[in-house]
């Protein structure tokens, strides 16, 4: 049933995505990724509110967790998972280890693009 739910709010963070990214594309146009970053924000503030009603104050049912967090937010943004990771490193006392998931994910990230983009373009030239 747990997939279920993922699914379900997988499908609905993907057209959210789709519908927030498309509606805010002619104000910047391809100048600035606008849509991205207000997904990846808006995503941020939802993964902090629904982890602290879901988990710390358990005010709604854990099945809840899979549908909005895993599943919506999950396909809204991943940003949101990941700076819900680091914080929860940094608020466990593992702040060195928080540093460098942060890094590690920014920069390694980065680099994964950028060398995969030139791997592809460099076989297909």
């Amino acid at each position: 049933m747990q997939w279920l739910f993922v699914a379900a709010g997988g499908a609905l963070g993907a057209m959210a995505r789709f519908f927030i990214t498309v509606h805010l594309y002619p104000v910047t146009g391809n100048k600035f990724p606008l849509g991205t970053l207000v997904v990846n924000l808006l995503g941020c503030a939802a993964v902090a509110v629904f982890y602290v009603l879901i988990v710390e104050k358990a005010l709604l049912a854990p099945y809840w967790r899979h549908l909005i967090v895993t599943g919506f937010l999950g396909a809204l943004t991943t940003f949101s998972t990941f700076s819900l990771d680091a914080l929860l490193l940094w608020q466990n006392g593992l702040h060195s280890v928080a540093f460098f998931y942060v890094l590690a994910n920014l920069v390694g990230c980065l680099l994964v693009v950028c060398g995969s983009w030139y791997l592809v373009n460099f076989v297909l030239s």
